[in-house]
């Protein structure tokens, strides 16, 4: 996922936001369950005589994919500093740019004052998160 942006001059890491493996596995599980549904659904209303194909199909599909992108989606860190919000691939949000964080289904969704969103993926407590990162922008509006 490319690297993290490099810490300035004087700036210090306040806190670390690591993607929780139980949060992903269950938001997977969540995914495979609602589209097993659906896809049984679709295959009952197209007459098939063996729509437990679709649930299966689909929780096979979802745990493949989730097993392959695991590692790639538990190593995306966010770091929240004195001075910014940096996340995986070089993104960086300077705290006074930090318009609104909210939880949005196990994720944290960020949105700055410029209108760039990010999603903060897979937190344990997402509220929590959202909470913390709206005090630092405060915070910094107010610095």
């Amino acid at each position: 996922m490319g690297h993290a942006a490099p810490l300035l001059e004087g700036e210090k890491v306040v806190q670390e936001f690591r993607p929780d493996r139980t949060a992903y596995w269950r938001a997977h599980l969540v995914m495979a369950v609602i589209l097993g549904i659906f896809a049984g659904l679709i295959l009952l209303w197209q007459g098939n005589p063996y729509p437990v194909v679709g649930p299966v199909a689909a929780v096979l599909a979802i745990g493949v994919r989730a097993a392959y992108v695991a590692s790639e989606a538990l190593a995306e860190v966010w770091r929240l500093t004195n001075r910014r919000l940096l996340g995986p691939a070089g993104r960086v949000v300077p705290l006074t740019q930090l318009g609104t964080a909210r939880p949005f289904l196990g994720a944290v969704q960020v949105t700055t004052t410029l209108g760039d969103r990010h999603l903060i993926k897979y937190q344990s407590d997402p509220a929590a998160v959202a909470t913390r990162l709206q005090l630092a922008g405060q915070r910094a509006g107010h610095g």
